[in-house]
């Protein structure tokens, strides 16, 4: 679904990302981790196609068999791609003036001539996809609610309806819960492994925190400085080998709630809820 080969992204005289190559099957749920400045929304923002990579660096990203972007370069195919590609940002990214279902339409305007969108006259087909993607998250109460009304949690949650009503085939989740609390921020994870379980979508999630990674996707790609220091099963990031591998920055990727005794914990063995809830 996602290939990246030799990416590298240079920020003045820094490298953001540092010829990174990696690969994600159809299907999988990945968790993207490390600390701050690690080159974790750098990349997200790569394989969506909001940024390119270094022009002479020969990177190319290919996302669902199609050229993303190659040597610098956005393809001819990326407006198309991306109709295929949800993202989900860490400031959820809504129109604050506008109704929750309106908001959650907008995944729909790759399929809608211009006016409709613009007239708000989407077709009845559209607008029961977007009340059954609400349901899905425990928003469709919420409907007919201005966006700004909602907490970060149901925010959130609506960004990830509107994702559905996009129908997209890949969905990258840009630290999606790094703004919420721990309770707003299981829910969000819960949704996202129940989309992943249901659906078979291929999701890519950044994560600050090493425990949700864990706890939700069986295969971890661990970033520092803009490289990859791991590549592989998560139920192998014990504190002990972050700690080899991250160093001094180990701190920062536990939730500041977590206590050290928790820590050492595997999530794998705390169980969380399989289903959102309803409000």
């Amino acid at each position: 679904m996602i290939q990246i080969k030799q990416l590298t992204k240079t920020f003045k005289n820094t490298k953001g990302l540092d010829n990174i190559n990696a690969t994600v099957e159809s299907g999988e749920m990945i968790a993207l981790i490390g600390s701050s400045g690690s080159g974790k929304s750098t990349l997200m923002r790569c394989i969506s196609g909001l940024m390119v990579c270094d022009p002479g660096s020969c990177g190319q990203i290919e996302v669902l068999s199609h050229i993303m972007q190659r040597d610098g370069r956005l393809s001819a195919n990326a407006r198309k791609v991306r109709t295929e590609v949800g993202v989900i940002f860490q400031q959820f990214n809504l129109v604050d003036r506008l109704s929750v279902m309106t908001n959650v339409l907008m995944g729909a305007l790759g399929r809608v001539p211009t006016w409709r969108a613009v007239s708000n006259l989407f077709p009845p087909t559209e607008r029961r996809l977007a009340m059954e993607s609400l349901a899905r998250v425990g928003m469709a109460d919420k409907a007919w609610q201005r966006a700004s009304t909602l907490s970060g949690g149901q925010q959130q949650r609506v960004a990830i309806a509107r994702a559905l009503t996009q129908r997209a085939r890949v969905l990258l989740a840009d630290e999606p819960i790094a703004s919420l609390d721990p309770e707003s921020s299981r829910i969000v994870m819960d949704i996202l492994a129940q989309i992943h379980r249901e659906d078979k979508i291929t999701i890519v999630v950044s994560l600050h925190q090493v425990e949700y990674a864990i706890s939700y996707c069986p295969r971890t790609i661990a970033l520092r400085q803009g490289r990859i220091v791991y590549d592989g099963p998560s139920s192998a990031l014990t504190p002990s080998f972050l700690k080899e591998i991250y160093g001094s920055e180990t701190e920062e990727l536990f939730s500041p709630a977590m206590d050290k005794a928790t820590r050492h914990q595997s999530p794998l063995h705390r169980k969380s809820a399989t289903a959102p809830a309803a409000a």
